[in-house]
């Protein structure tokens, strides 16, 4: 896999990711050695030593030039500008006007700026092999009525696999015989486990619970939904890489424009006047015109807003990125894991002829047997807890077993009949719950409404998002009616429910054409809809590797007071970007006019940009600044502190 394809390319950045101390890696090598040579130079300087000081300077230009000015000529020769262009011409005019200080220093800042953004921007990741170490290596399948065992990537549309309880199903395919429960939370996002019968459909990657089912394969083991996910994150990760920082799009028109001025100063000049004079100044109209602030100045804002985002709790993936993500008018968010908590909670209990008490105790004298998701959260929720015996589980069906000397049975109400609760069954099935029926003596005596419930704080946030003309969509691949249920209490209007992994990446296609768009989803499901989105956040850093891997912003928890308050953050550091921009681009507009006429020498030049450098720097460096979300904080119980 290439680069281009896992992260966004830098302009100004031709080296590859470096993981190893940073005394190995020439990029913050050789800025460290330029600043330590041209200080050293002032040094010798001021204590008269001029030779040794001019071999210093000399050293701090070489050291520093030598991390962008490769670069800027490879990519001169591809028909390509940037400012580390500029930079270079602007060390060079200054070293044949004789000022190598003034160029090692130029040199110094310039290197060691991109060496900080580079590092403070550090995206090791993994890769999307993440995502196919889902699949098992080898599958079972049936071969003239024996079971073989044969390699996953083997495997061809048609044959038939014998997926046994706690196994990972290889490929997609159609259960053709047996009863179970499929856990798909990594590959949906989704909490609760689907009950899977003959003619089901199968996801490649999804665990086995219980019973063990035979699959007929329909996609070839190298050619399933999570090989397609993984060529969706990359496709869309290739389109992004070609995006440019802020910075270059403004220095692509002004190199150009800058270079021209000064050969058409030393020409025009050279025929009416002194050739020497003029050659003079067109290299300090050069030098004047270099936009040595916003070359510097920018990526020091990025670095700053980037290490005060860590702090609590928000990594961004590059400088690109956090340029970008000021701009966002829209998000979509997916439901599972990040509107909800993914744990599956009972809300309602539903009795005929007993309590509720004893319909939980019943239920889960039984569900303390089993591993089902569903089966934690009854035995959870149980005041009491009686004990059980001979119980046995029925794949895709239920728990049966004996509870203070009668036959309690809990299941599917696919499977077990709810006689007069029937009709209220149905309305929570409504309401978005998965309910299970429970049987004592083969009498139906209650039903349980689970539920994976929203955050507390989803609410305020959709809110605070709304109020700041933020729109919120929300993608789920859940049921519509649990979908609809849901966004009602958080008060999203826009629901877009029962969406496979390629659905969200087409829904986020259709948002953000009308407007800039983030993405916010945990899961695998969500990997393809995060990149194709302006700006992918995962969720949690204990999340989905793959949705971190294509994320371009990772929260490192799952709370979801950081939306607004990372918004607000990357709104202020682009204000404070356009402000150094400003003041970068005004500082050219009035050098350039006194140095063409030249009422301002090399060294008045010079000394005005490195003024100009201190003030913008300073005004970025406001970035690291911080301010707390006005949105409460969750406490422990569910409520809000």
């Amino acid at each position: 896999m290439t680069r281009s394809q896992v992260v966004e390319v830098d302009l100004d950045d031709d080296d590859d990711d470096h993981d190893g101390p940073w005394w190995k890696d020439r990029g913050v090598l050789l800025p460290v050695l330029s600043g330590v040579a041209f200080f050293a130079g002032l040094i010798c300087e001021w204590s008269g030593a001029q030779t040794p000081a001019l071999v210093l300077f000399w050293v701090g230009l070489l050291a520093g030039a030598s991390t962008f000015t490769p670069g800027a000529v490879r990519k001169l020769l591809r028909g390509k500008l940037g400012i580390s262009l500029l930079m270079t011409i602007s060390a060079v005019g200054a070293v044949i006007l004789g000022y190598v200080e003034e160029a090692a220093a130029l040199a110094f800042l310039y290197s060691i700026a991109e060496a900080l953004e580079d590092k403070a921007m550090d995206r090791a990741r993994g890769g999307l092999r993440a995502l196919l170490k889902l699949v098992p290596e080898t599958a079972t399948i049936r071969a003239d009525g024996a079971l073989v065992e044969v390699a996953a990537k083997d495997l061809t549309v048609g044959q038939v696999l014998l997926v046994r309880p706690g196994e990972r199903i290889a490929t997609d395919g159609v259960v053709v015989s047996g009863r179970s429960s499929l856990d798909t939370s990594a590959i949906t996002g989704e909490s609760i486990p689907v009950e899977v019968a003959p003619g089901d459909s199968v996801s490649a990657g999804a665990i086995n619970a219980t019973g063990a089912l035979e699959v007929q394969a329909t996609a070839a083991g190298t050619d399933n939904s999570l090989t397609t996910i993984v060529e969706l994150v990359e496709q869309a990760q290739t389109e992004k890489g070609e995006r440019a920082r802020l910075a270059d799009r403004i220095a692509r028109p002004l190199v150009p424009g800058v270079v021209i001025l000064a050969v058409l100063v030393a020409l025009v000049g050279s025929l009416f006047g002194d050739p020497q004079l003029w050659i003079t100044r067109a290299l300090v109209v050069l030098v004047a015109a270099s936009p040595c602030a916003l070359a510097i100045a920018v990526p020091i804002t990025v670095v700053a807003a980037i290490g005060a985002a860590s702090k609590f709790g928000v990594v961004i993936k590059s400088g690109a990125i956090f340029e970008r993500f000021g701009a966002i008018r829209h998000v979509a968010v997916d439901k599972t894991g990040t509107l909800s908590r993914n744990q599956p909670t009972v809300t309602t209990v539903l009795t005929a002829d007993a309590t509720e008490a004893e319909v939980l105790g019943w239920a889960a004298g039984l569900e303390q047997h089993s591993t089902h998701p569903l089966a934690a959260a009854i035995t959870a929720k149980a005041p009491d807890v009686p004990a059980a015996s001979e119980v046995t589980e029925q794949a895709g069906h239920g728990i049966t077993g004996l509870v203070d000397g009668a036959t309690v049975t809990v299941g599917s109400p696919r499977w077990l009949t709810a006689g007069i609760l029937a009709d209220r069954v149905v309305e929570l099935e409504e309401q978005g719950m998965t309910v299970v029926v429970v049987h004592r003596n083969a009498r139906p005596v209650g039903a349980i409404g689970v539920r994976d419930e929203l955050r507390p704080e989803v609410p305020e946030v959709v809110a605070t998002l709304t109020g700041q003309s933020i729109g919120v969509t929300m993608l789920t691949g859940d049921n519509a009616r649990t979908a609809q249920a849901l966004a009602a209490q958080a008060g999203i209007g826009d629901v877009r429910a029962e969406l496979r992994p390629e659905d969200k990446a087409t829904a986020i296609t259709e948002l953000t054409s009308t407007a800039s768009t983030v993405m916010i989803g945990d899961g695998i499901n969500d990997a393809p809809a995060l990149a194709a989105a302006d700006i992918g956040i995962a969720m949690g850093a204990t999340g989905s590797d793959a949705a971190i891997e294509s994320a371009d912003i990772a929260f490192t928890g799952h709370d979801l007071r950081l939306i607004p308050r990372a918004f607000g953050h990357a709104r202020r550091g682009r204000r404070l970007i356009n402000q150094n921009i400003v003041l970068s681009l005004l500082i050219i507009t009035v050098l350039l006019p006194l140095a063409l006429l030249g009422i301002l020498g090399l060294a008045a030049v010079v000394l005005v940009h490195e003024i100009a450098e201190v003030i913008v720097i300073l005004n970025g460096l406001r970035a690291a600044r911080t301010t707390p979300t006005g949105i409460p904080r969750p406490v422990a119980d569910g409520g809000i502190a």
